[in-house]
């Protein structure tokens, strides 16, 4: 690292993004600064609109109070405005465009995204700051992409010897030209009640149950809103179990919590809107059971080569006890009563020291990336 002039490191926090989550990404990105040590660090907020400009300064409060792209006002700070990333590594940072050449550089250290879902959350965006050569919090490019993906993850995970529910894609073109096929071939294959997802999404977005043939048509048009391709997945009757995962090579997990949704399952109301979901921290759960499920996420956060975090979601069976993987989410919700960082706080990490974790962690895995590049330069 190259500390700044007064010291510190420069660490630029990307929230927004052209997503469905774009506001939950702009709450969990104030909570973030807000909890860095600002006698460790110089936070530069970079946020991006709905529309993928990116802007230099300008507050996460206010992308959310005022979303008209000409009216995002700045905080003060030295350098500020449209902007765009410099992807020449013997250049780094930001490229100010409406600055003369003089006074356009905004230097940074590493790079904290906090876009959920798609073109932040997805691989599009690390694979850029790959190209730039910055350091930057979280998983690469193929964790990243994997992870977003539900089916590609499935296959992943299954592929590792973790249990997954029976699933179905499909594809919007199909739907499309042929609803009533794709329809029969689902009932024959999935007894109702069942979810469809679209593939590529997050925070519960586009995601329904259908019950019958009425709500699962209807249910395959609004996931194909959202992506070209759709998940059908069998009903699992069971307790929802999270758990976070921090580290690189060697990846520890956190203590198990339970999620007991207001709604019928946890959607995106239950989530963000409705304060009535439970969250029990620590689940209740046997030794043997908390045990299994912790290195569960283990196993599946090195299915996908993660790094740096990830929260891995879990149905626990009732009846059963059998553990089912749901999905894996590489930037999961990083407001301080998200469960990525509850888990953390019940398991003796503090959300300024995971903070504080996590970008250690990205330095160590830049300098090892930089270790294999010098191989071939």
């Amino acid at each position: 690292m190259n500390p700044s002039t007064t010291g510190k490191i420069r660490v630029g926090v990307i929230f927004g993004g052209r997503s469905g989550e774009h506001e939950v990404s702009l709450i969990s990105a104030s909570s973030i600064m807000k909890a860095l040590n600002p006698d460790k660090y110089d936070v530069v907020p970079v946020g991006i609109t709905k529309k993928g400009s990116w802007l230099v300064g300008v507050k996460p409060d206010a992308m959310l109070e005022d979303k008209s792209e000409k009216n995002q006002t700045c905080i003060p700070f030295s350098g500020q405005g449209k902007a765009s990333l410099n992807c020449d590594p013997t250049n780094k940072g930001l490229i100010l465009v409406d600055k003369p050449a003089n006074q356009n550089r905004v230097d940074l250290d590493i790079l904290f995204p906090v876009i959920h879902g798609t073109y932040g959350e997805d691989g599009t965006l690390q694979g850029l700051l790959e190209q730039a050569d910055m350091p930057y919090v979280g998983c690469g490019v193929l964790a990243s992409a994997a992870g977003m993906d539900k089916t590609i993850a499935k296959k992943l995970f299954r592929d590792a010897g973790i249990a997954v529910a029976p699933f179905k894609e499909v594809l919007r073109s199909d739907w499309r030209q042929n609803p009533d096929s794709i329809m029969n071939a689902i009932e024959k294959e999935f007894d109702y009640p069942c979810f469809i997802k679209p593939v590529n999404s997050g925070s519960s977005v586009g995601i329904s149950k259908a019950r019958d043939r009425q709500s699962l048509k209807e249910a395959i048009d609004l996931a194909a809103r959202f992506d070209r391709k759709i998940l059908v997945e069998s009903f699992v009757n069971g307790r929802e179990i999270e758990v976070s995962v921090l580290g690189n090579d060697q990846p520890m997990a956190s203590l198990p919590g339970e999620i007991v949704p207001c709604n019928e399952f946890y959607d995106y109301s239950a989530k963000y809107v409705d304060d009535r979901s439970e969250l029990k921290i620590p689940a209740d759960l046997s030794e043997e059971v908390c045990e299994e499920i912790r290195n569960l996420a283990i196993k599946a956060y090195r299915a996908l080569d993660c790094a740096g975090m990830a929260r891995v979601d879990f149905f626990l069976e009732r009846g059963t006890n059998r553990v089912i993987i749901n999905e894996i989410n590489t930037i999961p919700g990083f407001t301080k009563i998200s469960m990525y960082p509850k888990l953390w706080e019940a398991t003796g990490i503090s959300y300024s020291e995971l903070c504080d974790r996590l970008i250690d962690l990205a330095i160590e895995r830049y300098r090892d990336k930089q270790e294999s590049l010098a191989a071939v330069i």
